[in-house]
């Protein structure tokens, strides 16, 4: 009995076992990988990849760098954590993932980042005040970015730039400020940076009346007709932000075939500072003004360059509690024009401020005691750099450029120098007739004419003319109008247009040659637009006359 229960068994455990044998030969091996390449940050990462297979499989890393967790598996589908270390060479670094099931093989690549090679042999410069290369080295494993923060460092473009080796060209400090700049070198994540340090030229330099000999009175005989550049050189948000285009010698050119040998260039400064500590002026903006000084220069024209409205920075605020405030920008700002502008000869004329005022009515003592500390500090400035500067003639203001205030309350700064002051006010009498806009504006002026102004009229313009004339000039001091005109109505029509422009052109030559009697020099203002309520005598683009009547007038009231 026991022996068939023992045969009985046996029996049944062949059967089972030849049953298995059979299905498991008769399986056909399927494989699928999730992948067939991963790309790893050089920094290493560990990233999880799946297996799907219906046998057992086992996966291989051909690099020791590159591991796997687990490396084999059972049928279905199963996770794998793939582990790359650190990428610490300087090339880039692959290995293989062999998966197999049965008779089926998967390959997934492994590629690695290489950890990249940038060294600059040198970080930082020390440089000198003149124009200048620099070549900065560097060691690198693959191609830099570089990037320069500074408008006076530009990259030198070469026709064959070797390796490792890029050259900058560094252009000359013409303030006495020193400035820093930096050159970053990029590759990949990293980021090496040389800093560019460039001293100052220097601040004070020994007197040098070479080209500036002619004293304040002199130099104003010079002068026979100046124009304004308005609305251009003085706009803070840029040159062109109220509607006229870039100043170009074409238009120089023009106004001075016209008959102008003087140019007034009304100038923004506190709008291009780059550093409110030292109150550096961008070199972009001292590059383009010193173009547009430039043009006057290549004419043998006399520039007046000043600081105008500027945002209303120093002009608004002749007030004490501002005073030092103001007088520090002022100070700074004015040593920084001065030295840019050092070399040039007497053509060139410094005028300090432009409007100065806290409101249109009689100044306090208050007001004229700050206003006139602006102009103490823009002549200190000035003379305090020495060279062409000991001895350049300059332009004071009175307050708000009005002739009776400066009659009844200006006192010229202290110099160092004798006899390089001249005086300046600004002229638009009667303003009904000059510039106002709304409803009631006069279209005439002048004796003859009905719709006058009931001030303003020829023998207030000889009263005012003439008290410059006994308080400053005849005492030796110039005085430069700096602006004065008379708008066009061109808005009128027939008869009334006619004789506004005819009455217009004759404000114009009767103020123009009341001032060249009265030993003031002129300057006409014109603030671009030719058309309705506008100043403008010039097409701005061309360089062309556009109201030649009045540019005629003018021209004859200043050599008649």
């Amino acid at each position: 009995m026991k022996l068939h229960h023992i045969l009985i068994s046996f029996l049944i455990g062949l059967m089972v076992f030849g049953g298995c044998s059979n299905d498991e030969t008769s399986i056909n091996p399927k494989l699928v990988v999730s992948v067939d390449k991963l790309d790893i940050a050089k920094a290493g990462e560990t990233k999880t990849i799946h297996v799907k297979s219906n046998v057992d499989w086992t996966i291989e890393s051909s690099e020791s760098w590159c591991t796997v967790t687990p490396n084999s598996g059972e049928t279905g589908t199963n996770a794998i954590e793939v582990l790359v270390s650190a990428n610490n060479n300087t090339d880039e670094r692959a290995a293989s993932l062999t998966v197999r099931a049965g008779d089926l093989t998967k390959e997934i690549s492994v590629v690695q980042a290489p950890e990249y090679l940038l060294l600059l042999t040198k970080s930082a410069f020390e440089l000198n005040s003149d124009a200048q290369e620099i070549s900065i080295e560097f060691q690198t494993s693959g191609k830099v970015e570089i990037a320069v923060d500074g408008d006076w460092i530009a990259k030198k473009e070469l026709k064959s730039i070797v390796d490792g080796s890029q050259t900058f060209i560094i252009s000359a400090n013409e303030s006495f400020i020193a400035r820093e700049g930096s050159i970053k070198f990029t590759l990949d994540d990293i980021t090496e940076i040389a800093t560019i340090n460039q001293s100052g030229i220097d601040l004070n330099i020994p007197a040098d009346e070479t080209g500036v000999e002619s004293n304040a009175l002199t130099l104003a005989g010079k002068m026979i007709a100046g124009w304004n550049i308005g609305n251009s050189m003085e706009v803070p948000g840029g040159e062109t932000g109220w509607g006229n285009p870039v100043v170009s010698k074409q238009l120089i050119d023009g106004v001075k075939a016209a008959g102008f040998n003087a140019i007034r260039i009304p100038c923004a400064w506190d709008a291009y500072i780059t550093d409110r500590e030292t109150y550096r002026v961008s070199d972009a903006w001292f590059a383009r003004v010193k173009e547009v000084v430039d043009y006057c220069y290549e004419n043998e024209m006399y520039a007046i360059l000043n600081i105008h409205w500027d945002g209303g920075w120093l002009e608004n605020n002749p007030t004490f509690d501002k005073q030092d405030e103001v007088n520090k920008e002022q100070y700074a700002l004015w040593q920084q024009i001065a030295v840019y502008f050092r070399e040039y000869d007497e053509h060139l004329l410094f005028a300090g401020t432009n409007e100065v005022h806290a409101d249109y009515g009689t100044p306090s003592t208050e007001n004229i005691t700050v206003q006139q500390s602006f102009n103490q500090k823009f002549v200190d400035a000035v003379r305090s750099t020495g060279g062409k500067n000991a001895y350049r003639n300059l332009v004071v203001q009175t307050y708000n450029t009005n002739i009776a205030h400066g009659v009844n309350f200006h006192e010229m700064p202290t110099d160092e120098v004798a006899d390089r002051l001249m005086l300046e006010v600004h002229y638009y009498d009667p303003w009904d007739f000059c510039g106002q806009e709304e409803s009631g504006f006069k279209t005439q002026w002048g004796d003859g004419y009905t719709d006058v102004s009931s001030y303003g009229q020829e023998d207030y313009l000889d009263e005012q003319f003439g008290a410059m004339k006994t308080n400053y000039v005849d005492k030796g001091v110039p005085v430069i109008l700096g602006e004065y005109g008379a708008m066009l109505r061109a808005d009128l029509t027939g008869d009334a247009l006619a004789i506004h422009i005819e009455s217009r052109n004759n404000y114009l030559k009767t103020v123009t040659s009341a001032a060249k009697a009265n030993g003031m020099i002129p300057f006409i203002w014109d603030n671009g637009g030719t058309g309705n309520n506008s100043f403008g005598l010039f097409d701005r683009n061309t360089g062309n006359e556009v109201h030649s009547d009045a540019i005629d007038a003018i021209i004859e009231g200043a050599i008649n």
